[in-house]
């Protein structure tokens, strides 16, 4: 009832004279782009790429501002309960994904409590070990792990992810079994696979890139269907023999449910630009990914890529015998 009351006034509001006015002098004031993980991670370092030039259309700074905790809901919750005026955004990536499948009450409907932007980009994720790990190649990688049951360790960062999901993916498609060792940040989680603690981690490119660079760790596959020009000798899965493990990072920018669509039309076409700039594409490209194409930095294309996202990734999760929490 409670929610219906809400709808209500919600639509009375943005029908309003004052609504279509707040839409035509949009953007007034700076706007708040939040990330729900930590400062100086990936999803961070985006935002604040992508923020900065999409200032320069708008005429409007951004303030980034990080709301961590429970796999990323707690700050997708906050958009989702924020004003529709557009001033506040939300920055996520894949979890926006596989947040139905984890969490047993959610307190958002992950598609019908947002207005799309657009898709921002795919970044890649790349599967590592410890230096000493006695695997050649991909191939060998899988044998050994079949071969040593569940001992193999693998580094997690928790529910929902992205460490958690390359793994879930990665068991999915070899049939085989790791032993996860969880960690309060990919920071932590990668220390320790430097130091030889754990054997397997996955990560978003942008972590691993400089170790494997600089060869303190040795990268199996890259989970993209190219390879990455600042690692030209990482093949991708599919070149290694395992074209099924295919799973990116993939992030996008949403509003609350309801933001005047000039308003959204306005953000999509900042979106657009920015992602176009050389800057942003050069800055991206530093960190082993790309701003994606334009005819999927819409409202449209991130609604219908949600929508298989989340049927696909129920499927993996369902299978992996995780329970919603």
């Amino acid at each position: 009832m409670m929610y219906l009351v809400r709808s209500l006034v919600l639509l009375l509001v943005l029908s309003s004279p004052c609504a279509r006015a707040l839409a035509q002098d949009y953007p007034s004031r700076p706007i708040t782009m939040i990330v729900p993980f930590s400062a100086g991670g990936p999803g961070d370092v985006i935002a604040r790429i992508l923020g900065t030039t999409m200032s320069a259309t708008l005429k409007q700074s951004f303030v980034i501002e990080n709301v961590v905790g429970a796999g990323g809901t707690l700050g997708t919750n906050r958009v989702a309960k924020a004003p529709p005026d557009g001033y506040t955004l939300l920055l996520m990536h894949v979890g926006q994904a596989t947040a139905p499948a984890l969490y047993a009450k959610l307190p958002f409907d992950p598609v019908g409590d947002f207005s799309m932007i657009g898709l921002v980009t795919d970044v890649p994720m790349i599967l590592v070990t410890r230096p000493n790990f006695p695997a050649k190649d991909l191939k060998e990688l899988v044998a050994r792990i079949r071969s040593d049951g569940d001992k193999t360790t693998y580094g997690n960062v928790g529910l929902g992810s992205a460490s958690q999901l390359c793994g879930l993916m990665f068991m999915s498609t070899t049939d085989t079994k790791l032993t996860s060792v969880y960690y309060k940040g990919g920071g932590p989680a990668l220390n320790d696979v430097l130091a030889g603690h754990i054997d397997v981690y996955c990560d978003p490119a942008t972590g691993p890139t400089p170790h494997i660079q600089s060869g303190t760790i040795k990268g199996y596959a890259i989970t993209s269907k190219q390879r990455v020009p600042t690692l030209p000798n990482v093949p991708t899965a599919a070149e290694a023999g395992l074209p099924a493990f295919d799973v990116t990072t993939w992030y996008g920018l949403y509003a609350p449910r309801g933001t005047p669509k000039p308003v959204i039309a306005t953000l999509v076409a900042a979106l657009q630009t920015a992602l176009k700039d050389p800057a942003l594409v050069s800055r991206f490209g530093e960190l082993s990914m790309a701003p994606v194409k334009q005819d999927r930095a819409t409202p449209e294309a991130l609604e219908a890529f949600l929508r298989a996202e989340i049927d696909k990734w129920g499927r993996i999760i369902k299978a992996a015998g995780i329970e919603p929490q």
